[in-house]
């Protein structure tokens, strides 16, 4: 029930305290959550965000934890961050090593690299944001850098033969031409925020659909488009996510988010979509096994 395919634990740790990412496991573990995954955007934060989960791990009672152990994933990724696009070969050589330290760390989360990602293109300016973009700051090297990021992300996931991350924000036409160019269609457009013609785009080259609280907010005058846009979306490629600590859901919209509000994201897309939740929790499970190539919920 209630799967997150996008959350960042560290930063709700680092927020609150250890306790907190260990009684929010467990809280996760009580709804008998199947799949929950810890996503990268910086490309050394892999084995320090492995070290907070089995941090949290510890300070839980043997049932939970041993449940939690078994729904925790990660990914590794680069966010497009004007530091990592302007130094983009290194980063991805840094990547790379992460990626190959954590393949040889022995415990419970040996193999449990699920994704490469999130990265990406975010053409969102606003200098006063949490990201601090500003259009000046993007002039040809640094606009072409940030697509060639993406684009060694991309086939980075293609020889891993791991799904990929997708952050696109106000770069639909470009994120799309970067995936047409990479050759690679596996993976998941997260927090999608575009229309239902730009989801056909990305759902015809095999892409998978993967909803955020954001959805929950939809202006009252676009809310017949989102419903159109919530009821097409094929059963087996519509995902749920958090992206926590963003993107908290109504009816908790301006309060830090944790994967145990995802919950409000399922009932609002299955009401749009005529399902009851359950049925919703049980799509997005068989969608998470098929994509992420992990058993079946239940087995």
């Amino acid at each position: 029930m209630f799967s997150d395919t996008h959350f960042h634990f560290h930063y709700l740790v680092e927020k609150n305290s250890p306790e907190f990412g260990a009684e929010l496991l467990s809280k996760m573990a009580d709804a008998d959550v199947y799949f929950g995954m810890d996503i990268g955007t910086d490309c050394e934060d892999l084995l320090y965000r492995c070290r907070v989960v089995e941090d949290c791990l510890e300070r839980m009672d043997e049932e939970h934890r041993k449940k939690a152990e078994k729904f925790m994933y990660f990914s590794a990724g680069i966010w497009p961050d004007i530091d990592s696009i302007v130094n983009r070969e290194e980063c991805i050589k840094k990547l790379e090593e992460q990626i190959e330290a954590f393949k040889k760390k022995d415990g419970v989360f040996s193999g449990r690299l699920a994704a490469i990602g999130e990265g990406g293109l975010d053409h969102h300016w606003n200098p006063s944001g949490t990201d601090g973009r500003c259009k000046d700051d993007f002039n040809a090297s640094v606009y072409n850098g940030e697509a060639e990021l993406f684009e060694m992300q991309l086939h980075l996931a293609k020889k891993m033969q791991l799904p990929f991350i997708v952050h696109s924000r106000d770069a639909y036409e470009d994120t799309l031409q970067c995936i047409k160019n990479s050759g690679y269609n596996n993976g998941i457009i997260h927090c999608y925020s575009y229309g239902l013609e730009e989801a056909k785009s990305f759902l015809d080259l095999g892409w998978y659909i993967s909803l955020s609280g954001s959805v929950t907010y939809t202006k009252k005058s676009k809310m017949e488009d989102m419903k159109k846009l919530l009821s097409y979306i094929p059963d087996d490629r519509i995902l749920l996510e958090t992206d926590s600590p963003y993107l908290a859901p109504v009816p908790l919209r301006g309060n830090p988010n944790n994967p145990v509000f995802v919950r409000h994201t399922y009932e609002f897309v299955a009401g749009c979509r005529n399902v009851s939740t359950e049925e919703l929790c049980v799509l997005a499970d068989k969608n998470i096994s098929a994509l992420f190539n992990i058993p079946p919920a239940g087995l």
